[in-house]
């Protein structure tokens, strides 16, 4: 089963283009099966404001009060994930919204209790489930909540939930979709990276900030992925078998 993760944050939900749901079908008409992981920061920030809970983050990750999870999982699971699935489904997409806590479709454990609260590091992926789902024809729709120990749930990076799925299920893709088109340098598109181009990409600041955490992702879920790409939700990604965007190989695959 050839298979592609996709993961895409809340920020870019809202800028999706009608090419990128072209390309989604595309994918489904060549044979691939699609798991769709997406966050909700934005959104989430919204509903911590009008609740008047203060939000804050740690090394990219944010502090989850019992207060903040509740108001997570009410965003993710209750408003992103119906809009998501009533928008693959307006462009003709057969999807289902699942929350990855139920049978432990993702399981996590606690990162730090003391320091971040109800933040979870995915320990296991529950992948009969997801080939169950995929099997009969449906796109699953996952929300980064996870099944914690001792009954508690648990807040993960959606990026790391991502690349968490697509090491389970040894994807053959994993796309993290964000609102440019790739990595750039003196912006122009690097189409094909290695993780030793990565890393100096990053040493030299050419890789900064919140496209940090997404290529070590997608270096991370290269033990498993055949292909890593970082792609815009705004362009085509992936028209007659062709890929776009900047794609990670291991270091042997490179040219």
């Amino acid at each position: 089963m050839k298979t592609v993760v996709v993961k895409c944050g809340g920020s870019v939900l809202k800028e999706l283009s009608e090419s990128f749901f072209d390309s989604m079908k595309a994918l489904l008409a060549d044979g691939y099966k699609i798991v769709f992981v997406h966050g909700g920061g934005p959104e989430i920030n919204a509903m911590l404001e009008k609740m008047n809970v203060q939000s804050e983050f740690k090394n990219g990750l944010r502090v989850t009060s019992k207060e903040v999870l509740e108001a997570a999982e009410l965003v993710l699971s209750g408003s992103m994930n119906r809009k998501l699935v009533r928008l693959l489904e307006a462009h003709g997409i057969a999807a289902i919204g699942l929350q990855s806590s139920d049978q432990g479709i993702l399981e996590a454990d606690f990162i730090n209790e003391e320091e971040l609260g109800y933040v979870g590091d995915v320990t296991s992926v529950n992948k009969s489930v997801l080939e169950t789902i995929l099997q009969t024809g449906l796109l699953p729709v996952l929300t980064p909540i996870a099944k914690g120990p001792n009954g508690t749930v648990l807040n993960v990076n959606a990026d790391h939930a991502a690349g968490a799925a697509a090491y389970s299920l040894a994807a053959d893709h994993l796309l993290m979709v964000t609102d440019v088109d790739g990595v750039l340098n003196d912006g122009k598109l690097v189409t094909v990276l290695t993780g030793a181009e990565t890393e100096r990409l990053i040493e030299t600041g050419v890789i900064s900030g919140g496209m940090i955490p997404k290529v070590n992702t997608a270096l991370k879920a290269l033990e498993s992925c055949g292909h890593v790409h970082i792609v815009s939700g705004k362009k085509p990604f992936y028209e007659d078998g062709k890929w776009y965007g900047t794609q990670f190989n291991k270091e042997e695959a490179a040219k």
